[in-house]
Protein backbone atom coordinates (compact mmCIF):
# COMPACT_ATOMS: atom_id res chain seq x y z
CA UNK A 1 0.00 0.00 0.00
CA UNK A 2 1.66 3.62 -0.91
CA UNK A 3 -0.25 6.54 -0.04
CA UNK A 4 2.10 10.23 -1.11
CA UNK A 5 3.03 10.01 2.48
CA UNK A 6 5.87 12.77 2.80
CA UNK A 7 5.82 13.05 6.51
CA UNK A 8 9.01 11.74 8.72
CA UNK A 9 8.31 9.15 11.32
CA UNK A 10 8.80 11.29 13.92
CA UNK A 11 7.10 9.92 17.11
CA UNK A 12 8.66 6.81 18.06
CA UNK A 13 6.45 3.96 20.10
CA UNK A 14 9.06 2.72 23.34
CA UNK A 15 6.47 0.50 24.44
CA UNK A 16 8.85 -2.90 23.87
CA UNK A 17 7.40 -6.51 24.09
CA UNK A 18 7.24 -7.37 27.45
CA UNK A 19 5.78 -10.33 29.73
CA UNK A 20 3.28 -8.77 31.79
CA UNK A 21 3.10 -9.34 35.67
CA UNK A 22 0.30 -11.01 34.98
CA UNK A 23 0.37 -14.72 33.64
CA UNK A 24 -2.88 -14.62 31.39
CA UNK A 25 -2.05 -10.98 30.03
CA UNK A 26 1.10 -10.00 27.87
CA UNK A 27 2.21 -7.78 25.38
CA UNK A 28 2.28 -8.60 21.60
CA UNK A 29 2.62 -7.22 18.51
CA UNK A 30 2.25 -7.59 14.88
CA UNK A 31 3.27 -5.01 11.61
CA UNK A 32 3.51 -4.83 8.03
CA UNK A 33 4.35 -2.07 4.81
CA UNK A 34 1.79 0.40 4.47
CA UNK A 35 1.43 3.61 2.45
CA UNK A 36 4.97 3.50 0.95
CA UNK A 37 6.20 2.95 4.69
CA UNK A 38 5.06 0.77 7.66
CA UNK A 39 2.76 0.21 10.46
CA UNK A 40 2.68 -1.59 13.88
CA UNK A 41 0.27 -2.53 16.16
CA UNK A 42 0.86 -3.26 20.10
CA UNK A 43 -1.57 -4.95 22.41
CA UNK A 44 -2.43 -6.62 25.52
CA UNK A 45 -3.98 -9.68 25.29
CA UNK A 46 -5.51 -11.70 27.45
CA UNK A 47 -9.25 -13.18 28.32
CA UNK A 48 -11.74 -11.88 25.29
CA UNK A 49 -9.12 -10.65 23.28
CA UNK A 50 -8.63 -12.06 19.90
CA UNK A 51 -5.96 -14.18 18.60
CA UNK A 52 -2.76 -11.83 16.94
CA UNK A 53 -3.40 -13.16 13.76
CA UNK A 54 -6.77 -12.29 13.88
CA UNK A 55 -6.53 -8.21 14.75
CA UNK A 56 -3.39 -8.55 12.09
CA UNK A 57 -6.09 -9.54 9.29
CA UNK A 58 -8.55 -7.23 10.38
CA UNK A 59 -6.05 -4.32 10.66
CA UNK A 60 -4.68 -4.75 7.35
CA UNK A 61 -8.04 -5.43 5.09
CA UNK A 62 -8.53 -1.78 6.92
CA UNK A 63 -5.17 -0.38 5.28
CA UNK A 64 -5.75 -2.03 2.11
CA UNK A 65 -9.38 -0.38 1.80
CA UNK A 66 -7.71 3.05 1.94
CA UNK A 67 -5.22 1.83 -0.09
CA UNK A 68 -7.63 1.29 -3.00
CA UNK A 69 -10.11 4.17 -2.00
CA UNK A 70 -7.15 7.01 -1.26
CA UNK A 71 -3.71 6.10 -3.02
CA UNK A 72 -1.99 8.98 -5.54
CA UNK A 73 0.47 6.35 -6.75
CA UNK A 74 -1.77 3.71 -8.33
CA UNK A 75 -4.05 4.66 -11.50
CA UNK A 76 -6.83 2.21 -10.28
CA UNK A 77 -7.64 3.85 -6.90
CA UNK A 78 -11.04 5.97 -6.33
CA UNK A 79 -9.62 9.40 -6.03
CA UNK A 80 -7.21 8.41 -8.74
CA UNK A 81 -9.88 7.89 -10.85
CA UNK A 82 -11.20 11.39 -9.71
CA UNK A 83 -8.17 13.25 -10.48
CA UNK A 84 -7.83 11.88 -13.58
CA UNK A 85 -11.46 13.95 -14.53
CA UNK A 86 -11.81 17.64 -16.30
CA UNK A 87 -13.41 20.37 -14.78
CA UNK A 88 -16.90 20.44 -14.67
CA UNK A 89 -17.21 16.66 -13.70
CA UNK A 90 -18.21 14.49 -10.95
CA UNK A 91 -17.56 10.83 -9.98
CA UNK A 92 -19.31 8.77 -7.16
CA UNK A 93 -16.70 8.18 -4.23
CA UNK A 94 -17.09 6.39 -1.63
CA UNK A 95 -17.93 7.61 1.90
CA UNK A 96 -14.41 7.73 3.27
CA UNK A 97 -13.16 10.17 0.34
CA UNK A 98 -16.25 12.17 1.18
CA UNK A 99 -15.99 12.23 5.26
CA UNK A 100 -11.82 13.26 4.61
CA UNK A 101 -12.86 15.66 1.75
CA UNK A 102 -15.49 17.43 4.35
CA UNK A 103 -12.97 16.98 6.97
CA UNK A 104 -10.11 18.44 4.92
CA UNK A 105 -12.45 21.81 3.98
CA UNK A 106 -13.13 22.09 8.04
CA UNK A 107 -9.23 22.41 8.97
CA UNK A 108 -8.73 24.64 5.86
CA UNK A 109 -11.66 27.08 6.69
CA UNK A 110 -10.42 26.46 10.50
CA UNK A 111 -6.71 27.62 9.51
CA UNK A 112 -7.08 30.48 6.75
CA UNK A 113 -6.16 27.81 4.11
CA UNK A 114 -2.73 26.32 5.65
CA UNK A 115 -4.33 23.05 5.22
CA UNK A 116 -5.50 22.25 1.69
CA UNK A 117 -6.10 18.84 0.01
CA UNK A 118 -6.10 20.33 -3.16
CA UNK A 119 -2.20 21.59 -3.35
CA UNK A 120 -0.93 17.78 -5.31
CA UNK A 121 0.02 20.14 -8.46
CA UNK A 122 2.45 22.44 -6.76
CA UNK A 123 3.72 19.22 -4.77
CA UNK A 124 4.53 18.06 -8.53
CA UNK A 125 5.70 21.03 -9.77
CA UNK A 126 8.25 21.50 -6.70
CA UNK A 127 9.01 17.48 -7.59
CA UNK A 128 7.78 16.28 -4.01
CA UNK A 129 4.64 14.77 -5.52
CA UNK A 130 3.36 11.15 -7.29
CA UNK A 131 3.57 12.82 -10.58
CA UNK A 132 6.69 15.45 -10.26
CA UNK A 133 9.66 15.21 -12.86
CA UNK A 134 12.44 15.68 -9.83
CA UNK A 135 13.43 18.56 -7.59
CA UNK A 136 13.64 21.97 -9.28
CA UNK A 137 12.69 25.58 -8.90
CA UNK A 138 9.77 26.77 -10.81
CA UNK A 139 9.70 30.78 -11.60
CA UNK A 140 6.85 33.11 -10.34
CA UNK A 141 5.26 32.21 -13.55
CA UNK A 142 5.06 28.05 -13.38
CA UNK A 143 3.89 28.86 -9.58
CA UNK A 144 1.12 30.95 -10.28
CA UNK A 145 -0.35 29.14 -13.65
CA UNK A 146 -0.08 25.68 -11.05
CA UNK A 147 -2.17 27.71 -8.25
CA UNK A 148 -4.97 28.46 -10.34
CA UNK A 149 -5.52 24.50 -10.09
CA UNK A 150 -5.90 24.40 -6.65
CA UNK A 151 -7.86 25.21 -3.61
CA UNK A 152 -11.12 23.97 -1.87
CA UNK A 153 -13.68 26.27 -3.08
CA UNK A 154 -13.32 24.49 -6.42
CA UNK A 155 -14.49 21.14 -5.00
CA UNK A 156 -17.46 20.27 -3.63
CA UNK A 157 -19.65 17.24 -2.53
CA UNK A 158 -22.84 16.57 -4.56
CA UNK A 159 -24.76 13.78 -2.85
CA UNK A 160 -22.45 10.47 -3.22
CA UNK A 161 -21.03 12.40 -5.71
CA UNK A 162 -17.45 14.45 -5.98
CA UNK A 163 -17.34 17.41 -7.93
CA UNK A 164 -14.55 19.75 -9.48
CA UNK A 165 -14.81 23.05 -10.76
CA UNK A 166 -11.13 23.40 -12.37
CA UNK A 167 -8.81 20.57 -13.02
CA UNK A 168 -7.55 19.96 -10.00
CA UNK A 169 -6.00 16.77 -7.86
CA UNK A 170 -6.78 15.40 -4.47
CA UNK A 171 -4.20 14.43 -2.09
CA UNK A 172 -4.51 12.96 1.14
CA UNK A 173 -1.32 12.63 2.13
CA UNK A 174 -1.90 15.34 5.44
CA UNK A 175 -4.81 13.46 6.90
CA UNK A 176 -4.80 9.70 5.56
CA UNK A 177 -2.56 8.23 8.18
CA UNK A 178 -4.07 9.67 11.54
CA UNK A 179 -7.99 8.57 9.67
CA UNK A 180 -6.16 5.43 9.53
CA UNK A 181 -4.90 5.01 12.85
CA UNK A 182 -8.43 6.32 14.01
CA UNK A 183 -10.06 3.35 11.97
CA UNK A 184 -7.61 0.76 13.42
CA UNK A 185 -7.87 1.88 17.16
CA UNK A 186 -11.79 1.55 16.64
CA UNK A 187 -11.83 -1.77 15.20
CA UNK A 188 -9.34 -2.73 18.10
CA UNK A 189 -11.65 -1.60 20.38
CA UNK A 190 -14.04 -3.38 18.99
CA UNK A 191 -12.85 -6.56 19.24
CA UNK A 192 -12.34 -6.41 22.83
CA UNK A 193 -9.14 -4.47 22.85
CA UNK A 194 -8.76 -2.95 26.01
CA UNK A 195 -5.32 -1.49 25.85
CA UNK A 196 -3.28 -0.95 22.69
CA UNK A 197 -0.82 1.56 20.85
CA UNK A 198 -1.28 1.77 16.98
CA UNK A 199 1.36 3.30 14.74
CA UNK A 200 1.13 4.26 10.91
CA UNK A 201 3.69 5.93 8.89
CA UNK A 202 4.59 7.53 12.44
CA UNK A 203 1.01 8.67 13.43
CA UNK A 204 0.34 7.19 17.27
CA UNK A 205 -2.39 6.72 19.59
CA UNK A 206 -2.60 4.57 22.40
CA UNK A 207 -4.86 3.77 25.21
CA UNK A 208 -5.10 1.45 28.18
CA UNK A 209 -2.01 0.53 30.33
CA UNK A 210 0.47 -2.53 29.76
CA UNK A 211 -0.11 -5.40 32.06
CA UNK A 212 2.69 -4.42 34.92
CA UNK A 213 0.29 -0.87 35.19
CA UNK A 214 3.15 0.93 33.19
CA UNK A 215 1.88 3.50 30.46
CA UNK A 216 2.59 3.56 26.42
CA UNK A 217 5.48 5.69 26.39
CA UNK A 218 6.17 7.49 23.21
CA UNK A 219 9.59 9.56 22.27
CA UNK A 220 9.13 12.79 20.10
CA UNK A 221 12.33 12.84 17.94
CA UNK A 222 14.81 15.58 17.72
CA UNK A 223 15.00 17.15 14.04
CA UNK A 224 18.15 15.86 13.49
CA UNK A 225 19.00 14.26 10.20
CA UNK A 226 22.37 12.35 11.61
CA UNK A 227 20.80 10.18 13.68
CA UNK A 228 17.44 9.19 16.30
CA UNK A 229 17.09 11.29 19.26
CA UNK A 230 14.19 11.62 21.57
CA UNK A 231 13.72 15.67 22.25
CA UNK A 232 10.68 14.85 24.24
CA UNK A 233 9.48 11.40 26.29
CA UNK A 234 5.20 11.37 27.26
CA UNK A 235 3.20 9.01 28.46
CA UNK A 236 -0.49 8.34 26.10
CA UNK A 237 -3.60 7.22 27.25
CA UNK A 238 -6.64 8.40 25.06
CA UNK A 239 -5.18 10.38 22.60
CA UNK A 240 -3.22 10.29 18.97
CA UNK A 241 0.22 12.25 18.94
CA UNK A 242 1.00 13.51 14.89
CA UNK A 243 4.16 15.02 14.05
CA UNK A 244 5.29 17.06 11.37
CA UNK A 245 8.96 18.30 10.24
CA UNK A 246 10.97 20.16 7.50
CA UNK A 247 14.38 18.21 7.73
CA UNK A 248 14.07 14.77 6.62
CA UNK A 249 12.24 15.68 3.19
CA UNK A 250 13.73 18.47 1.37
CA UNK A 251 15.97 19.46 -1.79
CA UNK A 252 19.23 22.64 -1.79
CA UNK A 253 19.80 24.54 -4.26
CA UNK A 254 22.28 27.56 -4.65
CA UNK A 255 22.37 26.82 -0.82
CA UNK A 256 19.00 27.19 -0.06
CA UNK A 257 16.89 24.55 1.56
CA UNK A 258 13.53 23.50 0.06
CA UNK A 259 11.27 21.92 2.16
CA UNK A 260 8.29 19.11 1.18
CA UNK A 261 5.84 21.07 3.27
CA UNK A 262 3.83 23.41 1.00
CA UNK A 263 2.09 26.82 1.86
CA UNK A 264 -1.04 26.89 -0.31
CA UNK A 265 -0.96 30.59 -0.06
CA UNK A 266 2.31 31.71 -1.77
CA UNK A 267 2.58 27.99 -3.70
CA UNK A 268 6.43 27.63 -2.39
CA UNK A 269 7.75 25.43 0.39
CA UNK A 270 7.76 27.19 3.92
CA UNK A 271 10.42 29.47 4.94
CA UNK A 272 10.63 29.65 8.78
CA UNK A 273 12.40 28.49 11.81
CA UNK A 274 9.37 25.94 12.80
CA UNK A 275 11.51 22.54 12.53
CA UNK A 276 9.33 20.25 14.10
CA UNK A 277 5.19 20.52 14.87
CA UNK A 278 3.80 17.74 17.38
CA UNK A 279 0.25 18.05 17.79
CA UNK A 280 -2.10 15.77 20.15
CA UNK A 281 -5.81 15.15 19.97
CA UNK A 282 -8.78 12.40 20.48
CA UNK A 283 -8.65 12.31 16.73
CA UNK A 284 -5.93 10.98 14.75
CA UNK A 285 -7.27 12.80 12.18
CA UNK A 286 -6.91 16.20 13.88
CA UNK A 287 -3.94 15.85 15.24
CA UNK A 288 -2.54 14.89 11.62
CA UNK A 289 -3.84 17.88 10.05
CA UNK A 290 -3.39 19.95 12.42
CA UNK A 291 0.32 19.57 12.95
CA UNK A 292 0.57 19.98 9.09
CA UNK A 293 -1.23 23.09 9.65
CA UNK A 294 1.36 24.69 12.06
CA UNK A 295 4.25 23.45 9.89
CA UNK A 296 2.62 25.92 7.21
CA UNK A 297 2.23 28.55 9.85
CA UNK A 298 5.50 28.37 11.25
CA UNK A 299 6.56 29.52 14.91
CA UNK A 300 5.03 32.72 15.83
CA UNK A 301 1.80 32.33 14.04
CA UNK A 302 1.55 28.90 14.56
CA UNK A 303 2.25 28.98 18.13
CA UNK A 304 -0.86 31.70 18.53
CA UNK A 305 -3.14 29.76 16.40
CA UNK A 306 -2.85 26.48 18.58
CA UNK A 307 -2.70 28.55 22.03
CA UNK A 308 -6.59 30.26 21.00
CA UNK A 309 -7.67 27.11 19.71
CA UNK A 310 -6.80 25.44 22.69
CA UNK A 311 -4.71 22.53 20.93
CA UNK A 312 -2.01 20.78 22.71
CA UNK A 313 0.82 21.71 20.40
CA UNK A 314 5.10 21.20 21.26
CA UNK A 315 6.92 23.29 18.84
CA UNK A 316 11.01 22.86 17.84
CA UNK A 317 12.50 26.03 16.50
CA UNK A 318 16.05 26.66 14.89
CA UNK A 319 17.60 29.25 16.68
CA UNK A 320 20.77 29.27 15.05
CA UNK A 321 22.78 25.90 14.86
CA UNK A 322 20.82 25.35 18.10
CA UNK A 323 16.89 24.15 19.12
CA UNK A 324 14.67 25.99 21.28
CA UNK A 325 11.36 24.19 22.33
CA UNK A 326 7.96 25.89 23.26
CA UNK A 327 4.61 23.95 23.93
CA UNK A 328 0.99 25.37 24.60
CA UNK A 329 -1.00 25.46 27.87
CA UNK A 330 -3.12 22.58 26.82
CA UNK A 331 0.02 20.20 26.05
CA UNK A 332 1.68 20.76 29.63
CA UNK A 333 -1.59 20.21 31.02
CA UNK A 334 -1.64 16.92 29.21
CA UNK A 335 2.14 16.30 29.29
CA UNK A 336 4.12 18.77 31.52
CA UNK A 337 5.58 21.81 30.75
CA UNK A 338 7.33 21.34 27.55
CA UNK A 339 9.44 24.87 27.36
CA UNK A 340 13.20 24.68 27.28
CA UNK A 341 16.59 24.17 25.24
Amino acid sequence: MRLAVFKPVLAVALATVLTGCFVSERVESFGGPTMGSTYSVKFVSGKGVPAKEVLQHETEAILAELDQQLSTYRSDSDIARFNDLPAGRCETVPATIRELVAAGERLSNESDGALDLTVEPLLDLWGFGPHGQGERVPDAGEIATTRQRIGHQHLRIEGERLCKDVPLQVDFNSIAAGHAVDLVSARLESLGVGSYLVEITGELKAKGRKPDGAPWRIAIEAPREDERAAQKVIDLDGYAISTSGDYRNYFERDGKRYSHTIDPQTGAPIDHRLAEATVADRSGLRADGLSTVLMVMGEERGLAFAEQQGIPAFLVIRQGTEFITKSTSAFDRLFGKGEGH
